[in-house]
């Protein structure tokens, strides 16, 4: 059992040095899982003497007013043999061996923390004490409650230290231990009444009647010691501690045990309660409880534990690692980055993400559809057909065949195409940008750097700019390609007149007839709907070719070319993460560290039971 006071104690250190004091924040803490005794009295209630009383020391600082201005994590720990000595958290390496200079660390560190106004902090100080004359038993001193400010502290610390102890004593896994001075009116004791208000079926509070001793001749704590004046679910215990006049001499505390025992024993009025009655009995009877508290709460803690490791751990993966000191870190970070970037943009277009199938949408709708809207038939009206034949004529009219007419009647056709195909180049453009700001915003990396999630973007649409302009050149050649070269074969396979020279029997003239300039029509219509077939295959192509294979392949390389040639100084301003994601990861890094050594901890009780 003393292996579990242990590890609450190890537990309750490492809380305080990764900075989990129990407080509000938007972290989850172990600090208020874990079992604890908070011992809470008035100023002059004697809840200092009946710390050292249990320990055994004089260790506490003295004074008037408020002393004890930041709480105490009080860790007792009984070892079998040797000097008895005292470690503080923040001096780890450093035994105490005289308990003035531990009484002195505890006013130096206070005002460390506060300064010397007179201030309160709920930061706790540790201080853990060897002691063969000890129990295994923790407790935390809380600043003594008070009805007036002393010089030199604000008005407010009278409601500062209330609210820091209620704090403390709220939390459903807090035993209360409530000092309170019998010679005063239980009524009126400020322990009691604070106690109440938390814990008012007394289920986890613990009383203690100091300055019995030092009642009224002919009045005694009986009543109240049997549980008849105030009844709480534990009995009360009744301590004797040290006068003022046995402090100024130093009387051994040994010694003051000794007549402790000897004043409830030898009692008319107590000593029938003598056996429950003093420091020792007290000491003893807590460390029992708190082993049996701490026993029934190991499995909500674990389960606290588990639950917390898997909350803090997928936060993290969130927020993302912490950046890299130096320039080659910050280098490869930003690179890993990019790639991450790069491969999700590779995913969309492939088809593992969603996106890229608009690209097809363009070739299998919108391209057949714009070359439908062109209406070459329009085009080649008996009135342009005949314009454009008169006009190739010139002053010479053909003699077998209008070719110079043809040629114009095609090329004039032809280069409406490139309309539609310049249209499905800036198409499949605007998808892939799409796919660019699609892509950066499931990258949860760049979320981490605003500035480089520009720059990532600014980068690949840069390149996507430049590879559609590659794209309509070559596309556009296409289009020119066909009207620089005509297919013979076709003009061959027509159907003539009669052999090769048509028919001799109309003149020349004849040829500008309604019939003849129709049929040519229609062999041009043929002719340009046969080229627009063949474009509507060829068009996809040199856009697949020139824009997304190039971004599959190439999308961020002109960046990662002049990210090489930039100093530490500017791949700096690239991971310019926000102030408040790294401290929250710091935060998130020191809770993770805490409830992983308290899983271990746990573990190793566990395993060696």
């Amino acid at each position: 059992m003393e292996n579990l006071i242990s590890l609450v104690n190890k537990l309750q250190r490492a809380c305080t040095a990764l900075g989990d004091h129990g407080e509000e924040s938007a972290l989850p803490t172990l600090w208020d899982s874990l079992p604890a005794i908070a011992v809470v009295g008035g100023q002059s209630s004697g809840k200092s003497s009946v710390l050292e009383s249990i320990v055994g020391k004089d260790f506490l600082p003295r004074g008037s007013g408020i002393v004890t201005r930041r709480p105490l994590v009080l860790q007792l720990q009984k070892i079998d043999e040797g000097r008895e000595y005292a470690e503080f958290l923040h001096l780890p390496r450093k035994r105490f061996t005289d308990f003035a200079l531990v009484r002195k660390e505890i006013s130096d560190e206070t005002d460390r923390e506060t300064g010397r106004s007179k201030q309160i902090s709920a930061v706790p100080i540790h201080l853990s004490i060897y002691s063969p004359n000890v129990v295994n038993l923790t407790m935390i001193d809380l600043p003594g409650l008070t009805k007036v400010a002393v010089e030199g502290q604000p008005d407010s610390v009278v409601a500062d230290i209330e609210n820091m102890v209620r704090s403390f004593i709220e939390k459903p896994n807090c035993i209360i231990l409530a000092i309170s001075p019998a010679n005063q009116d239980l009524a009126t004791s400020d322990a009691i009444k604070i106690s109440r208000e938390v814990d008012p079926k007394g289920e986890r509070t613990f009383g203690v009647l100091t300055k019995i001793d030092l009642m009224d001749k002919g009045t005694d704590a009986v009543d109240i010691l049997e549980g008849k004046a105030y009844r709480l679910q534990y009995p009360w215990i009744g301590v004797v501690n040290r006068s003022q006049a046995d402090i100024n001499k130093s009387v051994d505390m040994i010694a003051a045990r000794r007549r402790e025992r000897e004043y409830f024993a030898s009692s008319p009025d107590y000593k029938h309660l003598a056996h429950r009655m003093g420091s020792e009995h007290l000491g003893k009877m807590l460390s029992k409880h708190l082993e049996t508290v701490i026993k029934s709460r190991i499995p909500g803690i674990q389960s606290l534990i588990n639950k917390s490791i898997i909350e803090l751990e997928a936060e993290l993966n969130r927020l993302g690692k912490p950046i890299a000191a130096d320039a080659g870190g910050k280098l490869y970070t930003i690179m890993e980055i990019c790639r991450i970037f790069d491969q999700i943009y590779k995913e969309h277009l492939d088809g593992v993400r969603s996106g890229g199938d608009k690209i097809y949408n363009v070739f299998d709708n919108q391209l057949p559809a714009a070359l439908k809207r062109l209406q070459f038939d329009k085009h080649l009206s008996m009135e342009n057909v005949r314009k454009l034949i008169t006009e190739a004529d010139g002053y010479q009219p053909h003699l077998i065949a209008p070719e110079q007419g043809y040629r114009r009647l095609i090329e004039s056709s032809l280069v409406t195409i490139r309309g539609p195909a310049e249209a499905a180049v800036d198409a499949v453009h605007s998808i892939l940008k799409e796919l660019v700001h699609k892509a950066i915003s499931e990258t949860v990396e760049l979320k981490q750097y605003p500035t480089l999630r520009v720059e990532v973007g600014n980068a690949a649409v840069d390149s996507l700019d430049k590879m559609r302009e590659e794209s309509k050149k070559a596309t556009l050649k296409l289009v020119d390609m066909e009207s620089s070269y005509l297919t013979v074969d076709f003009f061959r396979k027509l159907p003539q007149d009669i052999e090769k020279g048509g028919n001799p029997t109309h003149s020349i003239f004849d040829r500008y007839n309604d019939s003849y300039l129709r049929r040519i029509g229609t062999t041009v219509l043929s002719y340009v709907n046969m080229v627009c077939g063949s474009l509507r295959n060829s068009i996809p192509k040199s856009i697949v070719y020139c824009q997304v294979r190039e971004a599959k392949r190439s999308l961020l390389d002109h960046f990662f070319t002049e990210l090489g040639k930039r100093d530490p100084k500017q791949l700096s301003k690239l991971l310019d993460e926000d102030p408040a994601v790294m401290e929250r990861r710091a935060a998130l890094a020191k809770r993770l560290e805490l409830y992983r050594s308290a899983q271990a901890e746990i573990d190793a009780v566990a395993w060696a039971k």
